[in-house]
């Protein structure tokens, strides 16, 4: 009896075989591309315009959260967007030091790069009170930065700035800070750490803070995997409370993680309209 045999069947190609995890790998490799070397530099310019009592448009360049290591693409970006966009004043919301490895001179190099014609004024984040610098008011005036420790200046007639020290990681004092402001001024208050805005909603108009990093790692429809202590209840945007508004803004550097992910550094830009 003669009994047929089957020919041998053909292999498969390896990649067909293993194809799923061929594009497992693929899509992990675009994310984390993504993740560390084209979102962090890929800065989003927001606009927005208020109301407010002013003679003539104010138009203020927020920064926050630097984390800069000197000149490198991200600040030469955001200088360039600052170039293009004139803003009448700078206003940065602290933590331009990088981490316990930077150090201020890298900070300098990106300061004496800005100007504005009503200035670029500062106030503490939590990293600068970590790791202060020597003769630190000298160091800012050298650098030519104006900095606000529980302080104010009026910008232009009617329109005041104060700025608090890092009320997470500092010592912050809001009557100080708002000591000799007129009542019906505009008045704009910069600091660190937004969980503060429960103390300073209802005696100011604008704040503006930085320090959440917009949660840096976002992934849709899951809360942010992790905020600095200091943050409260505010990630990122505009919130409203007793009559005063508050822009947290989600920085422009990382710290701890060197990665961003559907969290896009920003500067953020405010006129205020008559």
């Amino acid at each position: 009896m003669n009994v047929e045999s089957e020919p041998p069947r053909k292999r498969a190609p390896w990649w067909r075989r293993y194809w799923i995890v061929i594009l497992v790998a693929v899509v992990l490799f675009g994310l984390a591309a993504d993740a560390l070397w084209i979102e962090p530099e890929n800065i989003q310019v927001t606009h927005y315009e208020i109301h407010a009592g002013v003679k003539s448009p104010l138009k203020i360049a927020q920064l926050s959260d630097l984390h800069t290591r000197g000149l490198g693409r991200p600040e030469r970006k955001v200088l360039a967007i600052l170039a293009r966009e004139k803003p009448d004043v700078i206003l940065i919301t602290g933590d331009t030091l990088a981490d316990p490895f930077g150090n201020y001179q890298d900070c300098v190099k990106v300061y004496k790069q800005l100007n504005a014609p009503l200035g670029v004024w500062f106030v503490h984040g939590n990293w600068e009170n970590w790791h202060p610098v020597r003769h630190e008011r000298q160091f800012y005036r050298d650098a030519g930065i104006h900095l606000l420790v529980n302080q104010n200046h009026e910008l232009r007639p009617g329109v005041w700035v104060a700025g608090l020290d890092d009320p997470y990681s500092g010592v912050a004092n809001l009557n100080a800070a708002l000591k000799g402001i007129p009542k019906d001024a505009y008045t704009i208050l910069m600091f660190h750490s937004p969980g503060y805005f429960d103390q300073a909603a209802g005696h100011v108009n604008l704040c503006l803070t930085g320090h959440t990093h917009g949660g840096q790692v976002r992934i849709p429809f899951v809360k942010p995997f992790w905020l600095p202590l200091g943050s409260g209840r505010f990630l990122e945007g505009w919130y409203e409370e007793k009559g005063s508004r508050m822009y947290v803004n989600r920085g422009i550097g990382m710290s701890n993680l060197p990665v961003r992910f559907l969290c896009r550094p920003e500067v953020t830009f405010i006129t205020l309209e008559p």
